[in-house]
């Protein structure tokens, strides 16, 4: 008769290991180090190096229900770590951090070197969501803290923790870390040297916030018709319109101004707003207006469309809060206007192109530009109009003979017009007058036909001018015999200039009245 044997399935435990003993999928029991023995095939062991620091948590599928079922067996080899709906906790193993999130429940391996237990910090966030400092410097780069935030605010920043737009402390410079499971925290830095507090809402702060307000701020409210400069070690950092709300760190200071009081810049305002530095230019440049009024200028000021008054020369400046300020400047000095390519028919319809010069200089601003909206825009129009009349009523022979006629005409036109406005006339000059192509091909030819005729009354003034001056010299040489011999003798000379050697035969006395063979010698 065949007998069976009870079959026996044998499991080894290292010293640096534990087991989960499992008969088919129930737990029995934790094994220690050693050799353990069990009759039949459905017995199972799941092994753990508890040595090995990245096993330190104890992972498995059923963690939950088998720390329920049997909770005082995992607790003999196990640090368990269970949390609230409120609670986390950061788990220090021999080697390794770990976190444990809101209502979950964990397991860690107390390992074999009892010496250096499982450590549990637990939070409870209902209380606070900051991690102590000593912790921090332990995790700070752990890897895998995702539920944590951590925030460096160096030395001359001073940061402000939010958790969901709500003010939460001041964070001094240092490392802090706090729990954000659900990414709710924001930490707005702030530079202190700037001396301004940045926050969105500087009401509430106030509001909710007074004793933090009143440790660490300085709080600047305007009524509608003030400004204010807030200062930081006497440079400007900072320029506020009407109506504002802003806070700043203690420090820096507060100039108070009510623009309907005091509407003018002063000389301390100008130097720093209009000529100091970009940064504060930038800040008030849509508070205030600015002018400079140079030497031999002088300045219009309006407020609301209205002149208002003159400027010297020199720098002004105003508030512009509750006004509508504007300047202009106006120049005292000669001024060129310049009226050009202006295309006018003369009498005998003769198309011409004239460039005309005018130098006037403003006398009375507040006449002139009380009246005219543009000065140099009404001068243009009345020289044209002008150059257009006095060009007209003349041919083009009129206007060639006698181009200041029309500098005249022009100008007692002009000085007329401009009588009431304050503005003085000096001189009005035609330029150039531009002749059509073909009429200047047609002049060109009338002047080479008087000039031509000219060269010809010359011609022959001169050429009877010799005529009468040889017929002179025959007389003295018929009644002088010398004077003919001297003649002759200056006729001989020229010829013999470029003669090397001459060749008389016959005498020198007949030179003259008989053949003389002139020969060039080798």
């Amino acid at each position: 008769m065949l007998r069976l044997l009870p079959f026996v399935k044998t499991f080894y435990i290292k010293p640096t290991e534990r087991g989960i003993l499992f008969h088919r999928s129930d737990f029995k029991t934790i094994l220690t180090p050693g050799t353990y023995s069990y009759f039949g095939g459905h017995w199972n062991v799941k092994v753990f190096d508890v040595q090995n620091s990245q096993l330190s948590k104890l992972e498995l599928s059923d963690l939950d229900f088998l720390l329920q079922e049997h909770r005082a067996a995992f607790e003999e080899h196990c640090e368990i770590v269970s949390t609230t709906h409120n609670e986390v906790a950061l788990v220090k193993t021999p080697a390794q951090w770990y976190v444990v999130g809101r209502n979950e429940i964990a397991a860690f391996w107390r390992g074999w070197n009892r010496a250096t237990p499982v450590v549990v910090h637990r939070f409870d966030l209902n209380d606070s969501r900051e991690v102590p400092e000593e912790i921090v410097e332990q995790i700070y780069y752990v890897p895998g803290l995702s539920t944590l935030k951590f925030v460096d605010v160096t030395e001359d920043r001073m940061g402000l923790l939010y958790d969901r737009d709500n003010f939460i402390r001041l964070l001094p410079p240092g490392r802090h870390g706090f729990w954000d499971p659900d990414k709710t925290l924001e930490v707005l830095l702030n530079r202190r040297l700037t001396g301004i507090l940045n926050v969105a809402s500087p009401e509430s702060l106030i509001k909710n916030h007074p004793e933090f307000v009143s440790d660490n701020c300085l709080v600047v409210e305007l009524m509608e018709t003030e400004v204010a400069i807030a200062r930081d070690r006497g440079n400007v950092i900072d320029v506020l319109g009407p109506s504002t709300c802003k806070l700043y760190w203690q420090g820096v200071t507060i100039e108070r101004i009510n623009t309907q009081e005091n509407p003018k810049l002063s000389p301390q305002h100008i130097k720093e707003l209009v000529l100091g530095r970009l940064q504060s230019k930038q800040l008030s440049k849509n508070l205030c207006h600015a002018v400079e009024v140079p030497q031999q200028s002088v300045g219009l000021y309006y407020e609301s469309g209205a002149l208002t008054t003159t400027l010297e020369p020199g720098w002004h400046g105003w508030w512009t809060v509750g006004r509508v300020v504007r300047t202009e400047v106006i120049d005292l000095r000669l001024q060129v206007l310049e009226v050009s390519g202006q295309e006018i028919l003369s009498k005998d319809k003769v198309a011409l192109r004239l460039n005309l010069t005018a130098s006037y200089r403003v006398t009375d601003p507040v006449v002139a530009y009380a009246a005219l909206s543009d000065v140099s825009g009404f001068l243009y129009k009345e020289l044209q109009f002008a150059l257009r009349g006095a060009i007209g009523t003349k041919t083009l022979d009129e206007l060639l003979e006698d181009k200041g006629a029309i500098d005249g005409e022009v100008l007692q036109y002009i000085q007329q017009k401009t009588a009431d406005y304050g503005i003085e006339i000096i001189s009005v000059g035609v330029k150039d007058i531009i002749l059509p192509g073909e009429m200047k091909t047609i002049l060109a030819q009338v002047v080479e036909a008087e000039k031509s005729a000219q060269a010809n009354v010359i011609r022959r003034r001169e050429e009877t001018s010799a005529t009468r001056s040889m017929l002179n010299t025959a007389r003295v040489m018929e009644n002088n015999p010398m004077a003919m011999r001297l003649k002759e003798l200056e006729v001989l000379e020229r010829i013999t200039e470029n003669i090397d050697s001459i060749e008389v035969r016959g005498g020198l006395n007949s030179l003259l009245s008989e053949l003389v063979t002139l020969r060039e010698v080798d």
